[in-house]
């Protein structure tokens, strides 16, 4: 049994559905990634963002029904990366996020690792 690998740093997941959560929590996980908090609605996601210690957050961009713009708003102004994830495309995202990094549902574990290389490649330069 070979010992797991040191942390890649830690995650802000927000994902409705709980099994996509779970799954997308497993691939992080296996990517060396520490899922350090995790929301299946928009209200306890705020109260996240606000509050949670994390590198990178992972953002469903519809929760519930509801747009994840007021999330994404609190991880900018802490200044830290983001990647949306969204089964809509592109033109799901909201507009004032359609430069950052996204994942088209359903995606490869490969996918999640560019993504998250582009968000943090993103905020470093």
């Amino acid at each position: 049994m070979t010992a797991p690998a040191a942390s890649r740093g830690s995650v802000f997941l927000v994902e409705d559905e709980t099994m996509i959560r779970m799954l997308v929590s497993d691939m992080l996980s296996d990517l060396g990634y520490i899922v350090a908090a995790e929301a299946g609605d928009l209200d306890q996601a705020i109260r996240l963002a606000q509050s949670a210690k994390f590198d990178l957050a992972i953002l469903d961009v519809n929760v519930n029904g509801k747009n994840i713009s007021p999330v994404a708003e609190v991880v900018s102004l802490r200044n830290l990366p983001l990647v949306f994830a969204t089964g809509y495309g592109a033109e799901g995202l909201p507009e004032k996020y359609r430069d950052y990094p996204a994942l088209q549902k359903p995606f490869k574990i490969e996918t999640l690792q560019e993504a998250i290389e582009n968000a943090l490649h993103n905020r470093a330069g």
